[in-house]
């Protein structure tokens, strides 16, 4: 999930994902970044965040009311009235997720995961990377994730994503919005921990990007149909350790491959890749306009810039 354009903070938490821009000034696989309170904004705005961001590592959408999200995830609604709708979802903002513990519940999240362990400074007085997408291909094994892989999984429900394609002429990007062509909700894999602060935060899990999605982006947010929420939230990882039903619940359990499996191609075939306006580069934007559709070249088959997210 990349960014649309490259902004400077003048403070934050590192960030750990791609790094948008070019030139001597990129730094691969973390930046400094803080997030305005934008998605799913608190009723209250949280005043510790700035206002900018260096290299945003990515941005979706998520409209849906706490009301409408508990009934279709089939979930408690613990949210408290702290959500609304927004159109540009970045790193460090509130956001929906539900959670099984065991009966799903529909929470709010820092999007950033902090493991406990994490809290506070780490050694040598620099803070914790901000860690707002994990790897599909080492979520497993990363010390960073492991944990919550095994026992705290979670869905991030989202109307769509954002992704930047650089131009045929090399001269900008294009931004595009993957979401369902009828309408309805996605389901991102996502993990959760609560830090020692008792403050609940999430990451979005990725995967290399198939079919279509592969034109604009080498990275996807690994999407979850419906017949697989519950494995998601329940399954016990299978470790071939003898504690595989540490999480006892109806669900057998799952090798991590066939749990990160991507969905299937007509699950991906309903999505709509469109172009949309500029606008969205800016996280200080909001609103319904960020999607609508633009009137762009059609997508050809040239190369897509990779993204280096080696730190995952």
């Amino acid at each position: 999930m990349d960014p649309g354009r490259r902004t400077r903070a003048r403070t934050g938490v590192a960030a750990v994902g791609a790094v948008h821009g070019r030139g001597p000034e990129r730094v691969v696989g973390v930046a400094e970044s803080w997030a305005t309170g934008t998605v799913c904004r608190p009723a209250v705005p949280d005043v510790e965040r700035a206002d900018r961001f260096v290299a945003m590592c990515g941005r979706y959408a998520t409209t849906r009311n706490a009301t409408d999200l508990a009934a279709i995830f089939d979930a408690a609604d613990e949210t408290d009235e702290a959500l609304a709708a927004d159109y540009n979802v970045a790193p460090t903002d509130p956001v929906p997720i539900v959670r099984s513990e065991p009966e799903r519940r529909l929470s709010v999240a820092r999007w950033g995961l902090v493991p406990s362990w994490a809290d506070g400074p780490a050694a040598g007085g620099r803070r914790q990377p901000l860690r707002i997408n994990a790897r599909a291909e080492t979520v497993a094994t990363n010390g960073a994730f492991a944990r919550a892989f095994r026992r705290h999984r979670c869905l991030v429900p989202a109307d769509g994503w954002y992704e930047w394609r650089r131009t045929e002429d090399g001269r900008g990007k294009q931004a595009y919005f993957m979401t369902p062509r009828d309408g309805g909700v996605l389901a991102f894999a996502g993990l959760c921990a609560t830090s020692s602060a008792g403050r609940l935060t999430c990451a979005v899990v990725t995967t290399a990007a198939v079919g279509d999605l592969a034109l604009v982006h080498d990275r996807m947010p690994l999407l979850l149909p419906p017949d697989r929420w519950g494995q998601w939230l329940s399954a016990p990882v299978a470790s071939g350790r003898g504690d595989d039903t540490a999480r006892p619940d109806e669900h057998s359990a799952m090798e991590p491959e066939s749990l990160l499996a991507v969905p299937p191609a007509a699950f991906l075939d309903a999505l709509e890749i469109r172009p949309v306006g500029p606008a969205v580069g800016d996280v200080r934007n909001d609103g319904p306009d960020l999607i609508d559709r633009v009137v762009v070249t059609p997508l050809r088959v040239f190369d897509v810039e990779p993204t280096d997210l080696t730190l995952f």
